[in-house]
C-alpha cells in the first residue's frame, strides 16, 4: 500500500514518496551533490599528498554537512511520516523516532 505523503510499509522496507520536482527532493539532492563533491576533493588532496591538517579540516566540513543533511531529513520525516502515522493511529512511529534519535546523539 502506497501513501501519498508519508512512509509506507512494504514488508520490512519503508518508502517515502518524494516529488522529484518538489523543493524537499531538490534540497536533499543538492546537499548530497555538494557533499559528494567535497569527498572527491578530499580524495584528490590525498592523491596530491596534501598536508594532513588541511585534509582533516575538509573532513570536518563534510561531517558538518552530513549533520546538516541529517537534521533537514529528520525535520522532513517528523513533519510528514511521523505526523501521518500518528494521525493514522500508528503510535509505533514514536518508538521508532525515539530509537533513531538515540542513535543520532551517540
Amino acid at each position: 500500500m502506497d501513501r501519498i505523503d508519508g512512509c509506507c510499509c512494504c514488508g520490512e522496507v519503508k518508502h517515502k514518496h518524494r516529488d522529484k520536482d518538489g523543493k524537499e527532493y531538490k534540497s536533499l539532492v543538492s546537499r548530497l551533490n555538494r557533499i559528494e563533491g567535497q569527498v572527491r576533493g578530499i580524495r584528490r588532496m590525498v592523491e596530491d599528498d596534501r598536508y594532513c591538517v588541511d585534509i582533516m579540516t575538509q573532513v570536518s566540513a563534510i561531517q558538518a554537512a552530513l549533520g546538516a543533511f541529517n537534521k533537514e531529513l529528520l525535520s522532513q520525516h517528523i513533519k510528514s511520516c511521523v505526523v501521518h502515522d500518528i494521525r493514522e493511529g500508528d503510535d509505533a512511529v514514536v518508538d521508532e523516532l525515539v530509537m533513531l534519535l538515540s542513535k543520532m546523539v551517540r
